[in-house]
């Protein structure tokens, strides 16, 4: 069996180990290392095992993922996004469905502190979806539209994934947040329009919307979204102004998200530790399976199985609209099933060589990708903002009417994706821009 079929035969076994539910990270580390003991003996699978975690853990940059995680766990339990969604609120009354175009843009604030689409839903779900069905919004509607509105948290920076990408990928974890804000707002917009549409052509959906409030009532509104506009200031002043790093930016805007919430008197010592512990287990978590697809690469660099498929890829789809087209295809698949940052660790030891035989923008792609993993965070059977939601809700809506009510937003997630991808300028232009 030469060295390109054990690497083939190990990623038929991965698929294989998934299927049956086998925790992602631990397939990915039993995997790489049967391979190497088989391909190499067991002195270089336990060398490989032995060092090669530490190798990526020690990555300086990966100490600002726990940080923007306490920062998003933080906000979350302490309710900061409250004042967000209130001023949302107010400044759309006047538009039909305002009451969720104001979670749309709720949560495209709480996206600019938390990384997470997950938190994002869930922060937004406990707010916006109660507000709606007291409302007598329509509930598919409601439901639908904040699990939808929460897959903006992994587009406009700080991203988790994108940040996880850059580390994989050697790419400019600035250049990537630059290029997420494009998508993200886009993404926002569409949301946007889905609502105003399908409201205006049935009317049923939503009660009737009244006039704009005065202009005094909305200035007022405006006093309320202080903390999350502190700390976005706090994040991204510092941060594109050069005063520090994307690694440090992590560490301050987690210090100013429990410094705003202590002032507020909404930080207590138990929603603190109950937020450090969710950083803790989730950072851990992550680090497992990107160890994982770290053992991979190696893997199937040695084995020759990476350039192998990468080489048979390109070959079979000489247009480079139909590998993107075959490319898309696989995530949507996978996002039925897997949890993003999985999908994303797992595949791209396949993906990054096809990437650069392909002459693509890394970061491009890194933006792209990041918006296909978070369109399977809505997509049955998985959807896993989909069950944030339904966790939020209970009894009160079902899991198949939150999946219809986010039918018509997938298909404005899939123009969007299509025009990111036509216009690669549009997500290239701002970390152009920047250098």
């Amino acid at each position: 069996m030469t060295e390109v079929e054990i690497g083939l035969a190990g990623l038929g076994i991965l698929f294989g180990l998934i299927a049956l539910r086998v925790p992602i990270g631990v397939a990915l580390i039993a995997v790489s290392f049967g391979g190497l003991w088989w391909m190499m003996g067991w002195r270089i699978a336990w060398g490989a095992l032995a060092t090669m975690p530490y190798s990526f853990a020690a990555n300086w940059v990966l100490s600002s993922v726990p940080m923007f995680l306490l920062l998003g766990f933080v906000c979350y339990h302490t309710n900061l996004t409250r004042g967000m969604f209130h001023a949302a609120k107010v400044w759309t009354s006047a538009l039909p469905g305002g009451l969720a175009i104001a979670a749309i843009f709720g949560s495209a604030g709480f996206a600019a502190v938390s990384g997470s689409s997950i938190a994002c839903s869930a922060a937004m779900g406990k707010i916006a979806v109660p507000e709606m069905m007291r409302q007598k919004y329509d509930p598919e509607l409601a439901t639908g539209t904040v699990a939808v509105a929460g897959t903006i948290g992994a587009l406009i920076p700080p991203s988790i994934i994108l940040i996880l990408y850059g580390v994989i990928a050697q790419e400019s974890i600035s250049g990537l947040f630059l290029g997420g804000i494009a998508a993200g707002i886009m993404s926002a917009i569409g949301y946007v329009l889905v609502v105003l549409i399908r409201v205006k052509l049935n009317p049923a959906l939503a009660p009737a919307y009244q006039g704009a409030e005065p202009l005094s009532v909305r200035l007022e509104a405006l006093k309320d979204t202080w903390p999350i506009l502190l700390v976005m200031i706090g994040i991204f002043g510092g941060l594109f102004g050069g005063v520090f790093t994307p690694t440090e930016a992590g560490a301050i805007g987690a210090f100013l998200a429990c410094l705003v919430a202590l002032l507020r008197g909404d930080l207590t010592w138990g929603r603190f530790r109950l937020a450090a512990q969710e950083t803790m287990v989730t950072t851990a978590a992550l680090i497992v399976i990107a160890v994982g697809a770290t053992l991979l690469t190696r893997f199937l660099t040695l084995s020759g199985a990476g350039d192998y498929l990468s080489e048979s890829i390109i070959s079979i789809s000489a247009s480079p609209t139909l590998l993107l087209l075959g490319i898309v295809m696989v995530y949507l698949i996978l996002g039925m099933f897997l949890e993003p940052i999985g999908a994303m660790l797992l595949t791209l030891p396949i993906m990054l060589p096809i990437v650069d035989d392909a002459g693509w923008s890394a970061l491009w792609f890194g933006v792209i990708l990041c918006k296909l993993l978070e369109i399977g965070m809505i997509t049955p059977p998985i959807g896993m903002n989909v069950f944030v939601i339904k966790g939020v809700v209970g009894d009160l809506v079902t899991t198949s009417q939150i999946f219809r009510g986010v039918f018509w937003f997938l298909i404005m997630d899939l123009f969007v994706l299509g025009l990111l991808s036509a216009f690669p300028d549009l997500i290239l232009y701002l970390p152009n821009l920047a250098g």
